[in-house]
């Protein structure tokens, strides 16, 4: 899978770098067929705002934004909302048919 950082207005450390890096790659294994993901950092005033863009074929892209003061919790925010979109996205026909195991 592909991994592209953009950064506007903003000076990103190598280590935010690779927690997001390893997070994208967690959910590539939840996300079938994901072919690239587009990360972008921006600084707009006091306001930081980290975007995840992730496409996969034969699908739509899913988009997630996070927005905080500094960078850590607004990439925790769009992670979180875009592991919400994973989960709602379509299953597959197999995955449909079978029934859930009650506890």
């Amino acid at each position: 899978m592909d991994l592209i950082f953009h950064s506007h207005n903003a000076v990103i450390s190598e280590r935010l770098r690779s927690r997001a890096e390893s997070i994208i790659h967690k959910l590539e294994v939840r996300s079938r067929r994901a072919v690239r993901a587009v990360v972008r950092f921006e600084q707009d005033g006091p306001t930081r705002r980290v975007e995840i863009v992730m496409h996969a074929s034969r699908r739509r892209p899913l988009i997630s934004n996070g927005y905080a003061r500094t960078y850590g919790p607004a990439l925790s925010e769009a992670v979180h909302n875009l592991q919400a979109q994973l989960a709602r996205s379509k299953r597959t026909p197999k995955a449909r048919a079978r029934v859930p195991a009650k506890p």
